[in-house]
């Protein structure tokens, strides 16, 4: 089933779920006559109001993302997490009302019946939704076309795993060669082109999923390999290629299968929108309590140099979208009129006395706190390049587009272990932090970039 389809159906039997674990609940609590009360509870107004709950916490905790070929018994060990939160919020909740209100002890062992009922809903409308898919699956229905890149025996040894498992849901389409030979065929399945073409490959036969089967000696062909297919396609990569893209893949083994996925995406939503949250108290509190700093700041960048005190430029942001970047400016006015776009430099004579303090103690970021309120920047990510550089850099380095899966930031696990870029080696390196920092993105890893880069502010390693 498509991916609509899937979360259509199982945001329908979660419903389902909750209404008929709080019918229990209610037959237990107020109709069994074991648990007294002082007025009887209302049952539908409630129940609305917890459906809700629930559906914003499932959503926060990320059970509404593509189940795809993930276990079964994680998406229930996932449930069990999130019920057992939201019913200890329920408790403390329930604990508050009952000290202010003088309610029945007995109310706050009742939520743990709730808990037990929830629990066992939920997770037997998920399996029975995992099930059906396997059996589809199996059948055929809902299989992702899929290409091997790799015409050799790991490959067909891939391919043949594929076909005796069918409920992993991959469709072989056909091989993809790595050579310059060409066809090819295995147990009925051809080889389509060589690298080449993959890309027109992908598109004609609506590829979701590459599964990257190369031998030991082609290790280095594939992050130019990853670097050439089209940037919605899943990719996967047998457990042998791991180094050669270490720092990129999730280790973790995918249904018991022998494959690593390459750049899952890691946040929950709750972490997203946790990090969204951080992003603008943040930005509000450093433009607002600093207001002064940024006045005095101003005034000196007007009286040390002519032209504008913010320095508006384009960048490349989440998805390639252009947006405009503010910074105090901090170099002469129509500094690249002679030289052209180009990195900045250790000692620039084109930076003014005021910039070289700014970019010190980095400074001269401080605009882009707007950046990040307007949704274009976060506090954390990859930095921000011009579009000529991006463009320039995307043909010369594979997985570069890649920094753009997800919003640039004023800082970054690059900015914090790396120094400034001066040339392509330096952004090439730096790729690498960024590429560490997009697989592993989480809170925890916000909050560490967070603290390296107040201590890199105040021991003053900032670029002049």
């Amino acid at each position: 089933m498509s991916k609509l389809t899937e979360r259509i159906i199982t945001l329908v039997i979660d419903i389902f779920a909750f209404a008929i674990a709080w019918l229990c609940y209610y037959l237990i609590r107020v109709e069994s006559g074991w648990f007294p009360y002082y007025v009887k509870p209302e049952f539908l107004i409630p129940m609305v109001v917890i459906s809700v709950y629930w559906l914003i916490l499932f959503w926060l905790f990320g059970l509404y993302q593509s189940w795809y070929a993930k276990s079964r018994l994680d998406e229930v060990i996932s449930i069990l997490k999130t019920v057992t939160f939201g019913v200890l919020f329920l408790f403390f909740a329930i604990f508050i009302d009952d000290i202010s209100t003088n309610a029945p002890a007995n109310s706050r062992l009742l939520i743990l019946i709730y808990w037990f009922l929830m629990l066992f809903f939920t997770s037997v409308g998920r399996v029975g939704i995992r099930t059906l898919q396997r059996k589809l699956l199996e059948k055929g229905i809902g299989a992702r076309n899929t290409l091997i890149v790799g015409f050799n025996e790991k490959g067909k040894e891939i391919f043949d795993l594929l076909k005796k498992y069918p409920a992993l849901g991959y469709r072989v389409v056909g091989f993809i060669r790595t050579d310059k030979r060409r066809g090819g065929e295995y147990a009925g399945v051809k080889v389509l082109g060589n690298v080449d073409g993959i890309n027109e490959i992908i598109k004609k036969y609506d590829v979701k999923e590459i599964i990257f089967a190369l031998d030991s000696n082609e290790h280095d062909k594939l992050l130019d390999l990853i670097g050439r297919c089209d940037e919605e396609v899943n990719f996967k990569i047998v457990p042998d290629l791991y180094d050669a893209i270490s720092g990129l893949a999730r280790t973790n083994q995918i249904y018991g299968f022998p494959l690593i996925e390459i750049m899952p995406e890691l946040m929950k939503p709750w972490e997203k929108v946790a990090k969204r949250l951080i992003d603008i108290v943040v930005s509000l509190v450093v433009l607002v309590v600093g207001l002064p700093l940024w006045i005095l700041i101003a005034i000196l960048i007007k009286l040390d140099s002519r032209g504008p005190i913010i320095y508006k430029q384009e960048r490349v942001g989440k998805d390639g979208k252009i947006f405009t970047l503010y910074k105090f400016r901090s170099m002469y006015e129509n500094a690249e009129a002679m030289t052209g776009p180009t990195w900045a430099t250790k000692n620039d004579p084109r930076v003014t006395r005021i910039g070289k303090i700014l970019r010190k103690l980095h400074l001269d970021e401080i605009p882009q706190f707007f950046n990040v309120l307007k949704g274009d920047m976060s506090l954390i990510g990859p930095r921000p390049e011009r579009p000529m550089f991006v463009e320039k850099l995307s043909k010369e380095i594979p997985l570069y587009k890649r920094r753009l899966k997800v919003k640039p930031g004023i800082t970054g696990w690059a900015q914090v272990k790396y120094k400034y870029d001066e040339s392509i080696e330096d952004v090439k390196k730096k790729l690498q932090y960024d590429l560490f920092y997009i697989e592993n993105m989480s809170l925890r890893m916000d909050l560490k970039i967070i603290a390296y880069t107040i201590l890199h502010v105040l021991s003053g390693k900032g670029q002049a």
